[in-house]
């Protein structure tokens, strides 16, 4: 099948990541009470509308984002996901994630809607404090996935934790 041929059958025309295109591309779709993804928090570069249903966000190398996946059928939800990923580098190892070209650094992933809204929550609180959640420590965003994952609540990020991260970053090489 030609690369025209299998975008129709995929259902448009999606830009595909090229090796000369440093972007992290994900898709949205929102079909009322059906699928819904969206990005909760992260600096996009760029825009991309394809129909009144989807659209494609790109995200710069390094850069953070929260990508939430939900999605239903007549018997109820059948995904509640929210992934906290950052954007990687041409030519750096990364995870692969649906919806997300090429992939990229999977920081947090958790599943079911209560965690997630947890994860949510946590989110809100960060931003509470007055910091963004992009520029969070990439560890911090580690550690809550271990945490929920063993059952546990994570830690408050503070903001001394913050200053530390920014710190720290500022002196590496």
């Amino acid at each position: 099948m030609t690369g025209n041929a299998a975008s129709r059958v995929r259902g448009g025309p999606v830009p595909l990541a090229h090796p000369s295109d440093s972007l992290t591309h994900v898709e949205l779709t929102h079909v009322e009470k059906r699928i819904e993804n969206w990005i909760r928090f992260g600096r996009k570069a760029h825009e991309q509308i394809l129909d009144r249903r989807r659209r494609i966000f790109s995200f710069r190398p390094g850069s953070v984002f929260a990508f939430v996946r939900w999605a239903s059928n007549d018997f109820g939800t059948i995904i509640s996901r929210i992934d906290i990923v950052r954007a990687v580098d041409p030519g750096e190892a990364y995870q692969t994630l649906p919806f997300v070209r090429p992939g990229g650094d999977i920081l947090l992933e958790i599943d079911g809607w209560s965690t997630v809204e947890q994860v949510l929550r946590h989110i809100d609180a960060i931003q509470a404090i007055g910091i963004e959640p992009e520029d969070v420590s990439p560890d911090h965003w580690r550690h809550v996935h271990n945490r929920l994952t063993a059952g546990h609540l994570p830690r408050a990020y503070t903001a001394d934790q913050h200053r530390a991260f920014l710190l720290r970053r500022r002196a590496e090489p």
